[in-house]
């Protein structure tokens, strides 16, 4: 499919939901805000997520208003206007001009014509659909155009009466990836399967992990991908326990265990995946052991990633298996615990294992859509969400063991998480991050030993 027919698609369908939900509307995404580093210096710009998934436009400085009236819809760019002085210093701007026929949108304004024009396209609305409470400039510019239109109202103009979260329409759209989406996304985790095992090789003791870091981000960029999806952890030893742990200056040592948690984005669209190797390319008894439960709980969760059954079957599996290990390597002691029932429902594993099995993954690495349903509930809490083909989510059971006056000190530092990116397919899913090798024996051959 043409890349403008997606972008034209996926607004015409945002239009479509507006119309069921309130006949009339007025849809108002803004882009992300360029961010300053320190003085005279900018972060690298990254465009918000939901306005380039409804434009494909990447540029700063720029709003899509998407109007909508019975079955008929209309789509409005602001942005930047070409200045050739500024496009020196900071690169060449798509401008109004040329933006209909480049993006496919129906029109497009200087960004300064913001506020007048939007004095008109709120006028009679029966609903504004925009990011409730994002920010205090945002809602001051929403009070400021409600304001506009509430002066015309002698002349029988009146403004929406009704406010809706536009996020929750187009997260919901988000949820579920087209093939266009998936090939981009199977190939960024391609790219990052490759930096992994470029890291593996490299790893000898001695190194530092900036130095693992350095080899990921050349692979990276190297490949062709745009940015990190997320700040790479790369965790020697005693860090591998620190979930979100930072890249750092600590030598990796032989014996230890390193922990990389990194994928790159392209495209705009997120790779993520985690794999734990032993320094010396050598598992230790101990490592192993907790390795091959981790793996296996992983599998656990694989085996139940399928359409029909629930976001939370997937976390219920590995954590059984996960807990049953931490009980067969002592770590939880049977006579203490009374069964693996109880070591469940008590929370007795969340000192080894505290956080959830999987997230979705898409634009954004933790990426948007509800984890629960959202129809109505016989309960107070609505039931997990139904697992459907096109979600993409991640499968990455872990285990944490620091330093405690009850466990075995060969335990001791010891943190492992292995990560993969599974696609939701007609008959279970499909791991895009295999590039990787992912068995213990297979981490050791590629290590070289």
């Amino acid at each position: 499919m043409n890349k403008l027919n997606i972008y034209r698609d996926r607004r015409s369908k945002l239009a479509k939901h507006i119309q069921a939900k309130t006949g009339s509307g007025i849809a108002i995404i803004t882009t992300a805000p360029e961010a300053s580093r320190n003085r005279d210096s900018e972060f690298p710009y990254r465009h918000d997520s939901d306005f380039y998934y409804l434009t494909g436009f990447e540029e700063p400085g720029a709003t899509l208003v998407i109007k909508v009236d019975g079955g008929n819809s209309e789509s409005h760019l602001f942005c930047r206007p070409k200045d050739p002085e500024r496009e020196i210093w900071d690169g060449i701007r798509l401008g109004p001009e040329a933006a209909p026929q480049a993006l496919g949108v129906d029109f497009a304004y200087d960004l300064h014509e913001l506020d007048t024009k939007l004095n008109t396209l709120l006028s009679d609305q029966n609903a504004i659909y925009i990011r409730l409470a994002e920010s205090a400039e945002y809602d001051r510019r929403i009070r400021h155009w409600m304001k506009q239109v509430r002066q015309q109202a002698r002349a029988g103009i009146n403004p929406p009466s009704e406010f809706h979260d536009v996020e929750m329409l187009i997260h919901e759209m988000r949820l579920f990836k087209d093939a266009h989406e998936i090939e981009i996304m199977r190939k960024a985790a391609e790219i990052s399967a490759r930096a992994h095992i470029r890291a593996m090789q490299i790893c000898k003791p001695g190194i530092f992990e900036y130095q693992l870091e350095a080899e990921l981000l050349h692979e990276f960029r190297n490949s062709g991908a745009q940015s990190v999806a997320y700040n790479s952890i790369v965790a020697a030893g005693a860090n591998s326990c620190i979930l979100h742990y930072r890249a750092g200056s600590t030598e990796l040592r032989s014996g230890e265990l390193c922990l990389i948690d990194a994928g790159c984005e392209l495209d705009s669209y997120a790779s993520d995946i985690t794999r734990t190797f032993p320094v010396n390319g050598k598992f230790t008894g101990p490592q192993r052991a907790l390795y091959d439960i981790t793996l296996a709980s992983q599998e656990a969760a694989i085996a139940v990633t399928r359409p029909g059954n629930t976001f939370m079957q997937p976390h219920e599996a590995a954590l059984k298996v996960l807990t049953q290990g931490l009980l067969d390597e002592k770590l939880l002691k049977l006579s203490e615990i009374g069964s693996l029932e109880n070591a469940i429902e008590t929370g007795a594993y969340r000192r080894f294992y505290m956080h959830r099995t999987s997230h979705w993954l898409g634009m954004d690495v933790h990426d948007v859509g509800s984890y629960r349903e959202q129809t109505p509930a016989l309960s107070d809490e609505k039931p997990w969400r139904i697992l459907k083909t096109g979600m993409v989510l991640t499968i990455e059971p872990g285990l944490y063991i620091r330093p405690a006056d009850d466990v075995d000190e060969a335990f001791w530092n010891i943190g492992i998480r292995i990560e993969d990116d599974a696609v939701i397919n007609d008959s279970g899913c499909e791991l895009i991050s295999r590039g990787v090798p992912v068995k213990a024996n297979e981490i050791e051959n590629i290590m070289g030993h």
